[in-house]
């Protein structure tokens, strides 16, 4: 399956927050990720992702390690994505290590999200602010098969669009590179 998502840069969070309280419940989390890498950086290079994440969320925890592939569609960067649950993020880190993974960057991630219901998906809209990052962004997926991406993406801008987002916010910026910039 394919994560349909667009990212935007939000002008109000405020008046989206409002928004979308007015369509789910609101989750606070905060995700602590870790990207790696080959040594050669051949997986950023070409696009794809390997990320382990830890979830606090009041008092839960949980730790997903993803792998995502070369995006599919270049306007939104939406990629084909592998997750499970992990049992033990520092094991799992040490188990990537071991086999020649390399960190490429941590960052952290503070996220208001909501699940919903429209044009017939379920959707999760996630507020995102990073530290190191100017601004606030929403991220907007559902999962769609590999047929169904395109039409999966534009109910995707139909919805921002009803979230007072507009298509000049729209954006493909990862949050990895822009962390580095500003560590830079």
């Amino acid at each position: 399956m394919i994560e349909a998502e667009v990212k935007a840069r939000v002008r109000d969070p405020g008046a989206l927050r409002e928004r979308l309280r007015g369509r789910a419940p609101e989750e606070v989390s905060t995700y602590w990720d870790i990207y790696y890498d080959r040594p050669d950086g051949s997986l950023t290079s070409e696009g794809r992702e390997l990320r382990l994440r830890v979830i606090d969320r009041s008092s839960t925890r949980r730790a997903l390690l993803t792998y995502k592939e070369a995006a599919v569609d270049s306007a939104s960067g939406s990629k084909p994505e592998h997750e499970t649950k992990v049992a033990d993020p520092a094991v799992i880190d040490a188990v990537l290590r071991a086999l020649g993974a390399v960190e490429y960057v941590r960052l952290t991630k503070h996220c208001a999200n909501y699940r919903f219901t429209a044009a017939g998906r379920d959707m999760l809209a996630t507020v995102v602010t990073v530290p190191e990052l100017d601004g606030t962004f929403v991220e907007l997926e559902t999962v769609a098969a590999e047929d169904d991406v395109d039409a999966a993406l534009a109910d995707v801008r139909a919805v921002l669009a009803d979230l007072g987002i507009d298509q000049d916010d729209l954006t493909t910026e990862q949050y990895t590179e822009a962390v580095l910039q500003a560590r830079r």
